[in-house]
């Protein structure tokens, strides 16, 4: 299949991340040259404790922060190109810009141990996965319809010394559930919300572009080495729904609380991650989720006959509830002296849901990070991950019952990535992806098998 041709807009989109490129090289050669800024009065990467006139802004965040706000601004803006493979070739731009508020009660309003958490979204461009891939494994992990979206609105209280926290409010799952630290570095999609969750859920269920009214208790502190996390959101972030999910619930604002409850549950146990601690660091995790709607049979009808074949009244078969079980392995692998985070780091992830209403029955991924090897470049990073989503047998089955040209079976996605730090809060990330059997393998128009996909792309992140 012939690439389709570049429309004006994506080929002006496409020459100015080229341009955001070189100009990244030129800031980081004139960074080199300036004396160190102050530290991060938020503790995280800024692009503005990089550049001297970007002081006086340092400063009025600082003074907000002492007075118990925190405002922060993040960009990621990328082009991802389908080289070959997939539905079609070609190559788009998409971005996120991401507006966060973080509000600390007890500095505002003598709350001790209050807080309020809000983010929001401007999301732009096109995606790679939806309108060139098809695949399930999303190959961006910001990929989303364009929009302005509400993301997270919560309160949170925390006592005894906070080993007890109670969060209430707009909540995603993705950012405390089913997390791997280390699988935050690469872009593909399925590395942070996976497709276990992602096929399976409701509406994709309560991770990204969705976050829904939900409660979550957590006991133990950030130090303590066991952590025991239990929440329950509303089922489904979009509600019954004719048409694409996100256009349904288009800017995050359904405050849906009458569909049925979706809830998860996950323990975490941390070891050698004190400051005195010596040993590798890890964190092991076991969750599980259990949703209390009603599921379709894959394969079966109401009468308990094949839904592909010719004697099917068409009703699929109704199943009560769902659930599925998970884990998790952070693990280091080696360090680099007495230097916090540099070294070798592994993670994998393991998840499995009964097949009779899941569209993905099991899952596993993983993957190596390496960080500060690189000599002269100490905040760099780059890794190589795998992810692999295998298609329920029974939707298998339906494939066949009703004489598809391809039977849908499994799909896989190899990752290669480097992270390239311009200067503390800039990074530029070239990106490589082959996708295995798209969509599970699904035809194309041909009645052949939609081929395997190489991805490339480069992502600028940046934090203000």
């Amino acid at each position: 299949m012939k690439s389709p041709k570049w429309s004006k807009k994506k080929r002006q989109l496409a020459v100015g991340a080229v341009l955001l490129g070189a100009l990244a090289g030129g800031s980081a050669r004139a960074a080199d040259a300036a004396p160190p800024a102050e530290p991060a009065p938020d503790d995280l990467p800024s692009v503005l404790n990089s550049v001297p006139a970007f002081a006086p802004i340092v400063d009025f965040k600082k003074q907000l922060r002492d007075k118990g706000v925190n405002l922060q601004l993040n960009y990621i803006g990328e082009v991802l190109g389908a080289a070959s493979g997939g539905k079609r070739q070609g190559a788009i731009y998409d971005g996120r810009m991401e507006f966060v508020l973080d509000a600390d009660m007890e500095k505002i309003a003598g709350l001790t141990g209050g807080a309020i958490h809000a983010n929001a979204y401007w999301i732009h461009g096109t995606g790679l996965s939806r309108y060139y891939l098809g695949n399930l494994l999303t190959a961006s992990n910001i990929e989303a319809l364009p929009t302005f979206r509400l993301y997270e609105a919560w309160y949170e209280q925390r006592a005894f010394d906070d080993r007890l926290s109670l969060r209430f409010g707009q909540l995603a799952a993705d950012t405390e559930f089913f997390v791997s630290k280390y699988g935050a570095l690469f872009i593909n999609g399925t590395f942070g919300w996976p497709a276990f969750t992602g096929a399976n859920l409701p509406s994709g269920g309560p991770g990204y572009p969705f976050a829904t009214p939900g409660v979550r208790v957590k006991l133990g502190s950030d130090s303590d080495p066991v952590n025991i996390l239990a929440a329950v959101f509303n089922g489904d972030p979009a509600g019954p729904c004719s048409d694409d999910a996100q256009r349904c619930n288009r800017y995050g604002t359904n405050v849906r609380l009458q569909d049925a409850p979706l809830a998860m549950q996950e323990v975490q146990y941390k070891y050698n991650q004190g400051k005195d601690d010596t040993g590798l660091a890890g964190t092991i995790k076991f969750g599980a989720f259990e949703h209390y709607g009603n599921f379709a049979n894959l394969r079966y009808d109401t009468a308990g006959s094949p839904l592909g074949g010719l004697a099917s009244n068409g009703v699929a078969g109704v199943l009560k509830g769902d659930y599925g079980f998970y884990g998790v392995l952070d693990q280091q692998i080696w360090k680099m002296g007495d230097e916090p985070g540099k070294g070798a780091a592994l993670f994998v992830r393991v998840a499995g849901a009964p097949g009779d209403r899941n569209m993905v029955d099991f899952y596993v991924d993983g993957g190596v990070n390496f960080t500060g090897l690189v000599p002269g470049r100490p905040d760099d990073a780059f890794g190589v991950a795998v992810a692999y989503a295998h298609v329920s047998n029974w939707l298998r089955g339906y494939d066949i019952d009703s004489g598809a040209a391809v039977a849908r079976r499994d799909e896989t996605a190899l990752e290669l990535t480097y992270q390239y730090q311009i200067v503390s809060g800039w990074n530029v990330q070239p990106d490589f992806q082959y996708i295995f059997r798209p969509g599970g393998g699904v035809a194309d128009a041909n009645g052949a098998r939609v081929r395997d996909a190489a991805v490339f792309g480069v992502r600028t992140t940046l934090n203000f």
